[in-house]
């Protein structure tokens, strides 16, 4: 397959593409699409059925041919309105390098109408500081690392690494 058949190929799948606000009936995919994307923490399944109901407002998911192949999920924070906080990012391993995360950070901004993104990503995780860097940029905004949100030690008992908090904004 030449490079511009390859591309072709890319397109049409990123047409094919369904961006959509999640049901209860996606929590098993999403149980299963995250197991499938380490190094993303597991969650419980009902965890995940909450998500795809109780946070399907702040969350988004994406199919490609009935298959679940990218979710974000996030949540407002009772006490900064004007902020999404990114929980989780999981992007099939068919689906990355083709700016799927970046194309969900910005369903989830402008569904939302908020002025702040905030997530947390460990200091290693390069391909996460890589996606929000990006996607602040094509937004004209900026991607600040506030440093730790979570220590290693006081936080996660020696069992994680730390977690570093990215604040991404503002945006128009």
């Amino acid at each position: 397959m030449t490079s511009k058949q390859s591309q072709a190929s890319k397109d049409i799948v990123q047409e094919a593409l369904s961006f959509r606000v999640p049901q209860a009936t996606d929590g098993a995919a999403l149980h299963q699409l995250v197991a499938n994307c380490p190094p993303l923490d597991p969650n419980s399944l009902y965890c995940n059925l909450l998500q795809c109901s109780h946070f399907a407002d702040t969350a988004v998911a994406v199919e490609y041919e009935g298959e679940l192949v990218g979710f974000i999920s996030g949540y407002i924070p009772p006490n900064k309105p004007d902020t999404l906080f990114v929980w989780q990012v999981a992007v099939d391993s068919s689906m990355r390098g083709q700016g799927l995360g970046g194309r969900m950070l910005g369903e989830l901004v402008d569904r939302t109408g908020v002025k702040w993104m905030e997530t947390t990503v460990t200091p290693d995780n390069g391909a996460s500081w890589g996606m929000f860097r990006s996607f602040a940029r094509k937004r004209n905004a900026e991607c600040e690392d506030c440093g730790p949100l979570f220590e290693r030690d006081a936080h996660f008992g020696g069992q994680h690494d730390s977690e570093h908090l990215a604040r991404l904004g503002p945006f128009k």
